[in-house]
């Protein structure tokens, strides 16, 4: 099973990455739109998506408006795109406004159910987390596979019994150690957290993602802090396709 990391960064695109997009392309799987999802029509493997989005925050909304010429031109027959229903109704009233984006493409906006059916006999299941605003993480398990994103969020010991044994955990590492007052001050995570996290919910792979834009070297969160730790712990990098 393939996932791609469309995009890696969080709050705003930089010349490395762009902002929150995952997508499983066999599936029709995308999870957040953030300005990665410009990409989404070169990985199109399916004519139905699913849109699982987090949160309504910028960086992981704005792409939705980038797909309407996809839908224009009968590249997909069908965009569901879920999400908690206040973020659903903030999108619709903002985002689509007239003032701002006058044609609001045919999306089936739909509130998260407890659980979603997914390709593949798989079942999603979300969690609340804590974040200004509120946000949600994702778990799918298949019958071979399982797979988890977590981002934006603070306190990782929180939902390790949700992550518990997945084979794939990409979660949020906004900041490194050094800066875990602002961790705790923007509701975002820090290196040392979510490599525990990892170790304790014996996962098999973690993957970091949604890296402070201002941040654009080689290790903007000591990888290496983390792999002492976690030793399967890899930085995620927009266009990376994992295996899992």
């Amino acid at each position: 099973m393939r996932i791609v990391l469309l995009g890696t960064g969080g709050y705003h695109p930089n010349e490395r990455r762009h902002t929150a997009c995952l997508m499983l392309p066999e599936m029709g799987i995308i999870f957040d739109a953030g300005t990665s999802f410009f990409r989404v029509p070169d990985f199109l493997q399916t004519r139905d998506l699913q849109i699982f989005l987090t949160h309504a925050h910028l960086d992981h909304i704005a792409g939705l408006s980038f797909f309407l010429v996809p839908m224009l031109t009968d590249q997909v027959d069908s965009v569901k795109v879920y999400g908690e229903a206040a973020k659903l109704t903030a999108i619709q009233t903002h985002l689509f406004c007239e003032e701002i984006f006058p044609v609001l493409p045919d999306y089936d906006f739909t509130t998260l159910p407890e659980t979603v059916a997914v390709p593949g006999n798989g079942i999603l299941k979300h969690l609340k987390l804590e974040h200004p605003g509120g946000s949600v993480g994702y778990r799918i398990d298949w019958p071979e596979h399982s797979l988890a994103y977590i981002t934006d969020t603070a306190n990782p010991e929180q939902h390790l019994d949700f992550v518990r044994n997945v084979d794939l955990l990409i979660h949020e590492c906004y900041f490194p150690d050094d800066m875990a007052e602002w961790a705790e001050k923007t509701g975002h995570s820090h290196t040392t957290p979510v490599a525990k996290l990892a170790r304790d919910a014996q996962v098999g792979k973690l993957v970091l993602t949604h890296i402070d834009p201002q941040r654009s070297g080689d290790d903007p969160i000591g990888i290496q802090v983390a792999q002492q730790i976690f030793p399967n712990t890899i930085l995620g990098e927009d266009l990376m396709e994992l295996e899992f």
